[in-house]
């Protein structure tokens, strides 16, 4: 962003910048020293004229810097004429500096720009920035994937915390939103490849996306009498139903072996059952059924295949509210982070309802049975309409 302000200003006679920041006690605390070396990186300084609280191109441009906490109602009107505002370290904004600075920024083609941490989904910034839809609003998330200067050393230190702290890890190198270990609602899970025994029963779970929401689905098995592993996923938003087929194929599977779908959309679930899903059915929702899931699946040794990475970023960001005034957490489970997560509760809602867990040593193969089931030895009657 700082090289952007640079080029926007050499580019574009008379370009007023202002960079702001919830505080900025001195010129120090600003990013003047930041685009202040981008323009020595792009070797053109005879350009610029920089003073003590300002930047200065010879073309008229000028680039200022602001906290905000200093401005007031009136004051803040002195940026009217700016084309665009930087907010850097955007996550620290309050609600009132922010409610004063964007209808501030009014300049026909002015645009306010945001950088920043993700550190709380309910901060003004995401509120405005990630959670409203409109054609005006571009947000874009970058992470350490697309950084092809990421250097070795820091590698390091990312895996460090990866194995050590997976909330540093989510928070500091992948933009996830900063958590309280105590808040997390599972803990007791781990990445890894297991290799389940050739008669395992497979259990499948589809949660369908509304609006903006992503539509998911996991496939998972037990191995062992307590290891719960889920072994693959398809995951996106914006899935129309007359695809919602083709996308419940990637998942291996998934027309043999029955599956549990959210019953809010049964018009959902029986365009399915008609496309060939024969085995699909509505899982049983009610009072008290997110927390009873929860908590079974807290109660079992998760295991997360790598390539589920949105089952994994559920599971590291998946929490209970906390009090803003207090800090005290909560016992409600915030409703987000959660589209994987509640298609494994459907998956395994039998399982999990006739309060035993499945052990892949009680299941053998059916020989009747075309489709290659594998049916329990006991409660085999229960087992046919799961």
């Amino acid at each position: 962003m700082a090289g952007y302000a640079v080029v926007r200003a050499v580019s574009e006679p008379g370009f007023k910048l202002v960079c702001i920041r919830e505080v900025q006690r001195s010129i120090a605390d600003s990013v003047k020293q930041l685009i202040e070396d981008k323009i020595n990186d792009y070797g053109v300084s005879a350009f610029f004229r920089s003073t003590e609280t300002e930047i200065v191109g010879i073309n008229g441009s000028r680039i200022i810097f602001r906290g905000m906490q200093n401005h007031t109602a009136a004051s803040v009107k002195s940026l009217e004429g700016m084309d665009a505002a930087w907010i850097e370290e955007a996550q620290t904004i309050s609600r009132k500096s922010f409610e004063l600075l964007t209808p501030t920024i009014r300049k026909p083609g002015s645009e306010i720009w945001a950088t920043w941490n993700p550190d709380n989904p309910n901060d003004p910034v995401d509120a405005f920035f990630r959670k409203q839809q409109s054609p005006d609003i571009l947000c874009r998330k970058v992470d350490i994937s697309e950084n092809k200067w990421f250097p070795k050393e820091l590698r390091d230190d990312m895996q460090r915390d990866k194995e050590r702290d997976i909330d540093k890890y989510n928070h500091v190198w992948m933009g996830g939103y900063r958590s309280i270990s105590n808040a997390r609602v599972f803990s007791n899970w781990k990445e890894g490849v297991l290799n389940p025994a050739e008669n395992v029963v497979w259990f499948y779970g589809a949660d369908w996306g509304f609006a903006n929401d992503p539509t998911a689905a996991v496939r998972c098995c037990f191995v062992g009498n307590k290891t719960l592993y889920i072994d693959a996923e398809v995951y996106e938003i914006g899935v129309p139903t007359e695809r919602l087929p083709d996308f419940l194929k990637k998942l291996p599977g998934s027309q043999v072996w029955p599956m549990r779908g959210d019953s809010a959309r049964p018009e959902t679930i029986d365009y399915l059952r008609r496309k060939g899903f024969l085995k699909l059915r509505s899982a049983r929702k009610g009072p008290g059924s997110v927390a009873d899931g929860v908590s079974f699946l807290q109660g079992l040794d998760i295991v997360i295949n790598p390539n589920c990475k949105n089952t994994i970023k559920e599971f590291m960001t998946y929490a209970y509210k906390t009090d803003k005034q207090s800090g005290e957490i909560l016992p409600i489970i915030e409703d987000a982070n959660n589209h994987a997560i509640d298609a494994l509760r459907y998956a395994i809602e039998k399982v999990h309802r006739k309060g035993v867990i499945v052990s892949e040593t009680i299941f053998e193969k059916d020989e009747k049975q075309k489709s290659g089931y594998y049916s329990p030895r006991t409660y085999v009657a229960d087992w046919k309409t799961m």
